[in-house]
Parts: C-alpha cells; structure tokens; sequence
C-alpha cells in the first residue's frame, strides 16, 4: 500500500538464486554431489526434450558447417589427413556453433531456477555471441594444451573451466573474466566435481559398451538404438547438472515479481550484476 492506501501493483525484480560470485571465490560454497545428480536428473525427467531437440539442431547445423568448409579446403578426406586443415576446421566449427550452443548450456541454467525452456532457446543469446565464440577457442585451447602436457592436466583444466559460457552470458562477462573466475572459484571443490564428471563419464561408457560387444553382429542396430536411448537422457542430464552447479556456486539471477508492504526486495543480490535485463529474455 502507498501512503494513500492505494495498493501498489506488482513489479519485476531481479534476485539472486543460490551462491554468489563473492562467496565462490572465497570457496564459501559446498556441493553435495548425491543431491546435484539427483535434482539434475529429475530436471531431465521432466524436460530433457527441450535440450535434445536444441542439440540435433545445433548438431545439424555443425555438420552443414562443416562440410561446406571442407569442400572449400578441397574435401572432407583431404582435410582428414591434414592435421592443420583439420585444426582449422575444427576452429571454424567452434566459431560457428558455440553462439548457438551457449542457449543450450542457459536451459540447464533455466532448470536449475525451475524455469520453462523451449528449443529455440539456441537462438536467445547471440547478442553475446562473439564474446561466447571466443571464450569456447580460449578454453578449448587451454584444455588442448593441457592434455598435450599430460592427461591429468586436461582433466583438470576440462573440469575448471566447465562453467565459463553461462558467466559470459548470465553475469556478462568477457571472456578472459570468465575464465579466471571459473578457476578461482572451482579449484575450492575440485574433488566433488571430478566425482560428478565421472559419473557421466562412467555413464557414457557403460551406453557405448553394448555398441562395441555386438557391433559386428546382427544385434549392432537395437545396441545403437540403445546407445541412442540412453543419450537422449545423459546428455540433457549433462546440462541439467551444469545448471544446478552454476547455481550452486555462482547464483543465477531471475525476475521475479514481489510487492511486501509497497518495497520491493531483492534477495541476496550480487554486487556483480551489470543491471543488465536480458538475463531471461528468451
């Protein structure tokens, strides 16, 4: 109520759910590894379809990319057997897809708060798409270079670097912030995020298994519908748990609407917000 005792209409806020960047780079955070598998998966219960049409799309448009830039390099065979080509290939690919891929790592993000997604969700944020493409080329180079040195190190570099593409886009920033955020942060729990990358590592090998007993027998086309099957739930599973971890650890910041004696509240707001609105504008 105003001071004339008029009722005020409700209003859009933006508050922080879960952590914040404040208290991840102190390590003021905990992940419960059972808990963040078992709210991720039944995320994917209830909406793994979003995320697996989002990915054949996007799949599909990375073949499309892919082969019209080898015919233009001469043919897929040849750029097979040219390491470099190869390389550049894969370059040209990252640029290409990754601003379409960032809409899918958000709908893990959208999950983790309980909010809808659709498919063309892949479509939502190319307005961060340079700085997306480039963070993808930055850390894909650094987890290259890493296994390169040694496996150790690729993992690890692999795991610390799993969340920077939702900081590019939901805390907008650049590339080389997000990186090193997402290193200061993660290192606290290295151990627990190992844990639940294995488990969908673990996951993945136990679906490609019956592909490789029975490949070359008549059963090979039911062990790839199988794998298939299974697939369409790992992988949205993947995202889901991403999600709820960025959440976890970072804080994902939603409107909501909320009036509480005519003042409206934010909760646990992070000071690193921009103000910027396009946090859920899909």
């Amino acid at each position: 109520m105003n001071k004339k005792g008029l009722a005020l209409p409700e209003e859009n806020i933006i508050v922080s759910v879960g952590g914040s960047v404040e208290r991840a780079v102190k390590g003021e955070y905990s992940i419960d590894v059972k808990a963040i598998l078992t709210e991720a998966w039944q995320h994917t219960v209830r909406s793994r379809m979003s995320i697996n049409v989002a990915l054949l799309l996007v799949s599909l448009f990375g073949m499309v990319v892919s082969f019209i830039s080898s015919s233009f390099f001469g043919g897929i065979e040849l750029v097979i057997n040219d390491p470099e080509l190869l390389q550049l290939i894969n370059v040209i690919v990252t640029i290409a897809v990754w601003p379409f891929m960032a809409g899918i790592e958000m709908m893990g993000v959208y999950h983790a708060v309980n909010k809808p997604t659709q498919s063309k969700m892949v479509f939502s944020f190319l307005h961060r798409g340079s700085w997306v493409a480039l963070c993808a080329l930055l850390t894909s180079l650094l987890i290259g270079i890493g296994f390169q040195l040694f496996l150790i190190p690729g993992i690890l570099l692999a795991v610390l670097l799993s969340l920077t593409i939702p900081l590019v886009v939901e805390k907008n920033l650049t590339p080389v912030q997000a990186i090193i955020l997402s290193v200061k942060a993660l290192r606290f729990k290295i151990l627990p995020l190992l844990g639940i990358f294995l488990v969908l590592f673990l996951a993945l090998i136990a679906l490609t298994f019956p592909i490789a007993l029975l490949i070359e027998s008549s059963f090979a086309p039911l062990a790839i519908m199988v794998f298939l099957f299974g697939l369409s739930y790992l992988a949205p599973w993947y995202y889901n748990i991403k999600g709820v971890l960025y959440r976890e650890i970072f804080g994902v910041f939603s409107e909501q609407k909320n009036v509480e004696n005519g003042i409206s509240h934010t909760a646990n707001n992070d000071s690193d917000h921009n103000g910027s609105d396009d946090t859920f504008s899909a």
